[in-house]
């Protein structure tokens, strides 16, 4: 704030000899205990183009949180935190890889952005986790807030889209999860361990009553058996709900052939109905006692994992992600046709070419995307198989097409042309690097929600937020003023 006054260091009594190091060097003043004669102020702590102001700037003037303030209904109590506050922390958190509310808490204190966007607060992590959890929801909804801005913004072309999956670590450990086969043969031998603590505990009981008399209050359980039931009901509980599920399955599949086979509705129940009683798990189904929801996955390391499946459609021309979605499905099969329909929905536009690796390849998607080719003229290019790192591409066929060629094979041959090939070559350079970006930039390897629901929402945030840095990119330094002159 003010000028330095530079001052010297004379070289001492043993540094004039030449034994020492020290020289007559100018040094800039520094004296920590300086007091300010101005309060300092945050503001001017930021660049003026730093990602914290645009989250801010964005927050406050272009994202819609009515659903937010319509959740707070009631008058009495202690007034929460304004939900703009809480936005700004959570957005610029997710987009910074500081994800974690204990993290985010401490960020308020250490960390001169996140104190900035909080004006000097510093919410409890406690009522960070509760406002993320009661507003999920709307939180997820910012997601199409952000494609909005990036569409005004002109970022999004829709000539080229490029589908892909990727394996996110639930969260939760794979070692507590537990297959059904181990599931029956560990509950025998806790109802076992818990009968004998049970007959112990009598034997104990009435021992006492005899020493001491019945009016002493007995029925506490001991430790070690509080402890084993308590773990009997879990893995009763686990096992339950495998059954259930095996009995659903069983029973929709049933279903599906009987409506096949064109029989009557009441043929269809009752042939459900017949399947979903003698359905009965696989010996190595597993479930997870922290996160039952989630599912063991192959991930990119080559390891099994507790995972759930994140899909994302992405655009060539930023690397902005049109639509995206979340399950617990390891198969990304099903999500080639119902996520190329959510990107024309999200923008209102007909991407021209859609490509997804072999992973998607089946013949129900390879006819449905017939059908939408003819129908809006948007072209698949959909790997019908697997090809080895530097294999060389295989060499198109002269010729007519067959007029008995399958739906894979069309496709095959569609992929050796000269077009064909030049399109599926810009796969990877669209969507992997957008993972890619998302794990470094955002610490998205790993889920911090568990189940279903929380693990969607979170996922939904954060491609949010990957599509807001890529539009405080694209703004540079005239930030969302840029946008609005545009």
């Amino acid at each position: 704030m003010f000028e330095a006054e530079p001052f010297r260091v004379e070289r001492g009594e043993d540094e004039r000899d030449g034994g020492g190091a020290g020289v007559d060097k100018t040094f800039r003043e520094f004296d920590p205990h300086q007091v300010l004669l101005l309060p300092p102020s945050l503001d001017d702590w930021l660049p003026a183009d730093h990602l914290a102001r645009f989250v801010a700037d964005l927050v406050d003037e272009h994202l819609d949180l009515s659903r937010i303030y319509a959740a707070y209904r009631e008058g009495r109590g202690a007034p929460p935190y304004d939900p703009r506050l809480m936005v700004r922390l959570l957005v610029y958190g997710y987009a910074t890889g500081v994800r974690s509310s204990r993290a985010i808490e401490r960020a308020c204190t250490d960390i001169v952005a996140f104190r900035w966007l909080a004006a000097g607060s510093a919410p409890d992590y406690r009522a960070i986790a509760r406002f993320r959890r009661r507003h999920l929801a709307a939180l997820a909804n910012l997601f199409l807030q952000a494609l909005a801005l990036c569409q005004a913004a002109g970022m999004v072309k829709l000539g080229r889209v490029a589908l892909d999956g990727t394996k996110l670590r639930a969260n939760a450990s794979k070692r507590k999860a537990m297959s059904y086969a181990r599931l029956t043969e560990k509950e025998k031998i806790l109802a076992q361990e818990v009968s004998e603590l049970l007959a112990a505990a009598e034997e104990t009981d009435r021992a006492e009553d005899a020493k001491y008399g019945k009016d002493r209050r007995g029925d506490e359980l001991p430790d070690a058996l509080a402890r084993r039931e308590s773990r009997l009901a879990k893995l009763r509980e686990a096992r339950q709900a495998l059954e259930d599920q095996a009995r659903a399955e069983a029973g929709a599949k049933a279903a599906e052939k009987a409506r096949e086979r064109g029989e009557d509705e009441d043929t269809v129940a009752e042939r459900a109905a017949q399947a979903a009683e003698r359905a009965t798990p696989k010996p190595k189904a597993q479930r997870n006692f922290t996160d039952p929801e989630s599912k063991i996955m192959l991930t990119g390391d080559g390891s099994f994992q507790q995972c759930y499946n994140a899909q994302a459609v992405v655009d060539a021309e930023h690397q902005v992600i049109v639509a995206t979605d979340l399950n617990d499905c390891a198969a990304d099969v099903a999500n080639l046709i119902p996520l190329t329909e959510q990107a024309v929905a999200n923008t209102g536009q007909v991407p021209k070419a859609v490509l997804a690796d072999a992973g998607y390849c089946s013949a129900a998607n390879l006819a449905t995307a017939a059908e939408l080719t003819q129908r809006q003229g948007t072209e698949f290019y959909i790997a019908t198989g697997r090809r080895r790192h530097g294999e060389p591409a295989s060499i198109a066929p002269r010729g007519p097409i067959p007029k008995n060629a399958t739906a894979k094979q069309r496709m095959a041959r569609k992929l050796t042309t000269k077009t064909g090939q030049a399109a599926y070559a810009r796969r990877k350079v669209i969507v992997e690097p957008v993972f890619g970006q998302m794990s470094i930039l955002q610490d998205a390897k790993r889920l911090l929600l568990r189940g279903l629901y929380g693990a969607k929402g979170e996922w939904f945030l954060l491609a949010a937020c990957h599509n807001l840095r890529k539009l405080h990119r694209h703004l540079g330094s005239a930030g969302l003023a840029g946008l609005r002159t545009a």
